[in-house]
């Protein structure tokens, strides 16, 4: 049975980079992974919706904008990427793993494997809507709608989260006639709601039917293609459907009880600020037990974001922990951020979620079109607010909406993550003329706003 120091089950953004840190510092690692060596964020996900964003944004006919969106995913050609793995040192395993024993997994098509530290990394997959007679028609995932050549006549995204929003103003843009259905009363509704209003309207005059209050209840063929009926009634004529509505952990068949690890289906996996999985206390069950010596977990079977930069650190902490390097991971200052056109940014707290936890803050906003660089350029839609705490007067959090948002509000990021002080950020200069001049008079809001 070939030994290894460590054994990751997946290899998507967090696994490959938890692989190769660790073995570049000297460990044997051996990586399983079914799929393609990169996950789904370069070849079904990310670059390939944003390369078809950026194509819409020059005016680019659909045949060359799929051209630019398959060279941006390699063609779906994994190669490089199961190489660079090599080259760190990783062995590569063609299969899907799953634990037998505590020390050993086995893998399809290959002889079991032993391990010290085991890393699950296996993602997350699409969820399904439950609407009446949705497995009679053909429905997209966000997979298929970035790796098929077909640009539908008519289109229904269903969900209004980031995804939904980008690949309705993608086929929007291409021609498509597009109806954008989410249940809430908003778009991005996790979001500060200024966000969704604005990208809304601005989705609507880029030709998308923003259909928001009432999710879908139920699909059925016809004989011109497909119709979707909604809750409140209306009736959608479409020739393709596709499914944003969010994702779950991929942790099913991964054989996680032998190592006592109960996870309910749809569930994250627990972990602890060392991204190491945590059990239920032995008592109630309502506590955090002893974690199983040597398992970790990092991306987004964790729940804790399913943003391939958030994978990307957690597989840092991962592997420095691995190491011997104690690290924990710190999600205050995680970036959210939608490709849009305008592009949508948020950090920190949202108004919606400091409600839910409890949480006051100080809100303080100001519309981009006060800012000579709105000016200069012509656009008028956009907004930055920011969210401080009432008493320390410290970031909490940030959303802005304008073009290239997620660029210029990088300094809040830090200014959250190294808990920098208003009186700071009030004295920082901002190059002239920039979209960031807009934070100036908010932070002077905010700071105007303390006790």
């Amino acid at each position: 049975m070939p030994e290894f120091d460590v054994v990751v089950l997946g290899g998507g953004t967090a696994g490959v980079h938890v692989a190769s840190e660790v073995a570049r510092a000297g460990r044997s690692v051996a990586l399983a992974e079914a799929g393609l060596v990169g996950g789904e964020s370069p070849y079904l996900a990310c670059l390939p919706s944003k390369a078809l964003l950026e194509a819409a944004s020059r005016g680019e006919a659909w045949e060359n904008a799929v051209a630019r969106r398959d060279e941006a995913a390699s063609h779906l050609d994994d190669a490089a990427a199961a190489a660079r793995l090599a080259d760190a040192g990783v062995t590569l395993f063609r299969g899907t793993g799953k634990v037998t024993r505590p020390g050993t997994v086995e893998i399809t098509e290959h002889e079991p494997v032993s391990y010290t530290d085991l890393v699950i990394t296996t993602g997350s997959e699409p969820v399904a809507p439950p609407i009446e007679g949705l497995t009679d028609i053909t429905a997209w995932t966000s997979a298929e709608a970035l790796s098929c050549p077909d640009l539908p006549r008519r289109l229904v995204v269903l969900g209004g989260g980031s995804a939904g929003c980008e690949l309705a103003q993608i086929y929007a843009a291409f021609g498509s006639q597009v109806t954008l259905v989410e249940a809430e009363s908003v778009l991005l509704p996790a979001e500060a709601t200024f966000t969704g209003e604005i990208l809304a309207e601005a989705l609507r005059r880029t030709g998308v039917d923003v259909r928001l209050g009432s999710a879908a209840a139920k699909a059925e063929r016809t004989d011109d293609g497909l119709a979707l009926t909604l809750e409140d009634g209306t009736r959608i004529e479409a020739d393709r459907v596709l499914l944003a509505t969010g994702r779950r952990p991929r942790l099913s068949g991964l054989g996680l009880d032998k190592l006592g690890v109960d996870v309910k289906p749809g569930a994250a996996i627990p972990v602890d600020a060392t991204c190491r999985v945590v059990t239920p206390g032995p008592a109630a069950g309502d506590g955090a037990g002893d974690p199983p010596t040597g398992l970790w977990a990092a991306g987004d079977v964790t729940g804790l974001g399913t943003h391939t930069h958030t994978a990307r650190y957690q597989g840092g902490v991962v592997a420095a922990n691995i190491l011997g390097q104690r690290r924990e991971a710190d999600y205050r200052a995680i970036p959210r951020a939608v490709y849009t056109t305008p592009a949508v940014f948020a950090v920190g707290v949202s108004p919606r979620g400091a409600a839910e936890a409890g949480i006051s803050v100080l809100t303080a906003g100001a519309d981009l079109q006060g800012t000579a660089r709105a000016t200069v350029t012509g656009e008028d839609a956009g907004r930055a607010e920011l969210y401080a705490h009432p008493e320390s007067g410290l970031l909490l959090g940030a959303a802005a909406v304008g073009p290239s948002a997620p660029d210029w509000m990088g300094e809040v990021t830090v200014a959250i993550r190294a808990e920098l002080p208003l009186a700071i950020l009030a004295d920082t200069v901002h190059a002239f003329p920039t979209w960031s001049e807009a934070l100036e008079p908010v932070i002077k809001d905010l700071a105007s706003q303390l006790p």
